[in-house]
């Protein structure tokens, strides 16, 4: 085992919403390990630009694609292209996602749609499109990023907790199939990460709370108070873990929901 024994080197990495939060993180940390990576985004300008500052940082090879991951084959044609631009495809971090808060009662049938479609099903189509890349190189690591919610609930986020449920029962579904090839798939489920995905729920949540309250006291209740560490979490700190899960240090650990959330899911 190299001294450094999350060594990605020779690696491809694809990060799905890896423009920006947690996605933007894992794609550094996965590059400063030796990955070279392409960063989908629905936004191709902000992936391209996520691409160049890790070639920047790090040396490595990365490159901007432009994916809408609720698209099963615009999934594949862009992973086709990865493969193609970079050699084959190694890892894989599903990380787009998206968050509507409201009551169940109230909730929107087309937010509904909105979340579970980028949630959970982009997660799928996005190991459907790499598993035979994978199963070419008889190895492969998809790290899947659900929530705390995937293992716990909380109010007003019926969507978003019933995808990340079904993110990890997906992970442990394709960890069974992907072990004889070689493939760990495992989901990484953090508690409150401080990235725009959280800070851009404080409206709706003060209004969901009854209002009378400050943005970042609404955000301190429906997070902070279920975190036993009362702090929120660097999105580097996932993305280190990211990495791990994708190196050969990790290679027996496989369907596994991984807490990194100060103890929420603990109680």
């Amino acid at each position: 085992m190299p001294a450094n024994f999350v060594d990605l080197t020779g690696r491809v990495s694809i990060v799905t919403g890896g423009s920006r939060g947690i996605g933007a993180a894992a794609a550094l940390e996965l590059a400063r390990a030796g990955s070279d990576v392409a960063v989908f985004d629905l936004d191709g300008d902000e992936a391209g630009h996520a691409a160049g500052a890790i070639e920047r940082e790090t040396g490595r090879k990365a490159r901007g694609y432009a994916v809408d991951v609720r698209k099963s084959e615009v999934l594949k044609q862009m992973c086709d292209a990865v493969a193609e631009d970079f050699g084959g495809i190694d890892h894989l971090v599903n990380n787009a996602g998206v968050q509507f808060v409201a009551p169940v009662s109230e909730f929107p049938d087309d937010k509904w749609s909105f979340v579970t479609s980028i949630n959970l099903d982009g997660v799928f189509y996005a190991t459907k499109a790499v598993w035979p890349h994978m199963a070419a190189r008889k190895r492969g690591r998809i790290v899947n990023v659900a929530s705390v919610h995937g293992l716990v609930a909380s109010p007003f986020k019926p969507a978003y907790v019933a995808a990340k449920h079904g993110v990890v029962g997906l992970t442990r579904a394709s960890a069974l199939e992907g072990a004889p090839l070689g493939i760990t798939v495992n989901a990484v489920c953090p508690g409150a990460v401080l990235t725009d995905l959280i800070r851009n729920q404080a409206p709706q949540l003060v209004e969901s709370f009854g209002g009378g309250m400050s943005e970042d006291e609404a955000l301190a209740r429906a997070f902070l108070d279920e975190m036993p560490s009362n702090a929120f979490i660097d999105p580097q700190e996932v993305g280190q873990l990211c990495a791990f899960l994708c190196s050969d240090a990790a290679r027996s650990i496989n369907g596994a929901p991984i807490s990194i959330d100060g103890g929420w899911a603990a109680h």
